[in-house]
């Protein structure tokens, strides 16, 4: 029997919020006529999302896995290459390097559960070389053609670090930003820039549980605009001619639909008001006595995902699912999954421990303070707080 059937409260992990004007301007496309990958509302969400993030424009596209593959064509990742990545970060984020025909090498985390740029340039310094302005892994014999940075939970990556060594050895740096819409530094070099628009190019993710959602659905936004550009195109099929059927390169179906742009633009509209709820539940958790994972001091998070670390991850998690309160695990490290276990990971210490430790609880922005206080009780009363 369900908690439902039960007639006890169910508290969702992360469920949308649409409250705003979706309604109105869904059925405004709808009467037009336009509900595929033709229409205002995706011109309008791609400007308005452009000014949001501040960056020259952007190209809506159907995931944010569909964002990263074309990022790693955009950037140049090309068969039998690698790219560095972080195997504590969710599987959409890695696909994309093998749908480019690469192959990963995994970097551990730091207590940020972000990719450690201290091991990262470890890994380049010791295990690699430059030859004619590109970094081959001297033991695969390979070329490295990119960097792959995902920012984890509305965290953000230390890019500062990061960047002075994409720099030094010259690697395209991808920004995996579907889980850090509306982060942005708050102090040091890259004040006032978003998660995203420090590399050179970053993607965002609208699935059904992120900050705002169009239902699926992503964004791509490049430092180039000759880039931009090409992505759109390869976005749409690569159509040179719509009435001849003249393609000029493989395309794909990766444009957003009108239908999803027009929810993204009312959920956009709501953004700014959304990490305001975000962070004031995060803080009502914490004057509760739970000892949330913190967000990095020189960032303003969206605080999307709330990180909680036990003395017995799956012992907590029956405890809550039995109270009709809906929690999970951080992901399996990738480089442990049976697709990827043979590929090069780079001493992974923290990621399989935080793996072990981590909980995510309950964070919508439509939770109550009294569901925070059932959520805070149940955890206090399993662990003893």
């Amino acid at each position: 029997m369900t908690q439902e059937q039960r007639g006890s409260p169910f508290i969702p992990l992360s469920v949308p919020n649409l409250k705003g004007k979706e309604l109105k301007y869904v059925t405004d496309a709808i009467e037009q006529q336009w509900v595929s990958t033709g229409g205002s509302y995706i011109t309008q969400f791609e400007k308005e999302f452009a000014l949001y993030a501040k960056t020259p424009s952007a190209v809506a596209v159907q995931s944010g896995t569909a964002a990263l593959h074309l990022a790693m064509i955009e950037c140049g990742v090309d068969r039998n290459d690698l790219v560095i990545a972080p195997t504590l970060t969710f599987i959409a984020a890695i696909n994309p390097i093998r749908y480019a025909g690469a192959d990963p090498v995994f970097m551990d985390c730091d207590d940020c559960l972000c990719i450690d740029p201290g091991k990262l340039e470890r890994y380049l310094s010791g295990n690699c070389e430059l030859r004619n302005g590109e970094v081959y892994d001297i033991a695969q014999g390979r070329r490295i053609s990119a960097l792959l940075v995902v920012h984890v939970f509305g965290n953000m990556a230390d890019m500062e670090h990061i960047m002075d060594i994409a720099a030094h050895y010259e690697l395209p740096v991808i920004e995996d930003a579907t889980e850090a819409l509306g982060t942005f530094y708050s102090a040091g070099r890259y004040a006032g820039k978003m998660a995203g628009t420090i590399g050179d190019c970053g993607a965002y993710s609208f699935n059904g549980n992120k900050i705002i959602t169009t239902g699926g659905g992503g964004m791509l936004v490049f430092k180039d605009e000759k880039k931009t550009v090409h992505a759109r195109y390869l976005s749409t099929q690569a159509k040179d001619d719509e009435v001849y059927f003249i393609h000029g390169d493989i395309g794909y179906n990766y444009r957003m639909t009108n239908l999803q742009a027009a929810v993204g633009v009312a959920q956009l509209e709501q953004l700014e008001r959304f990490i305001q709820v975000k962070r004031e539940n995060y803080d009502h958790y914490g004057a509760l006595g739970l000892r949330l994972l913190p967000f990095c001091d020189s960032i303003r998070s969206n605080h999307w995902f709330y990180s909680f670390c036990s003395r017995d991850r799956d012992g907590l998690i029956r405890h809550l699912i039995s109270r009709g309160i809906q929690a999970r695990p951080i992901w399996k490290p990738i480089h442990t999954l049976a697709m990827y276990e043979n590929n090069a990971a780079f001493d992974i210490e923290k990621a399989l421990r935080y793996h072990s430790i981590v909980v995510n609880l309950p964070c919508s922005t439509s939770i109550t303070t009294r569901e925070i206080g059932i959520v805070a009780e149940a955890v206090a009363q399993y662990e003893r707080l």
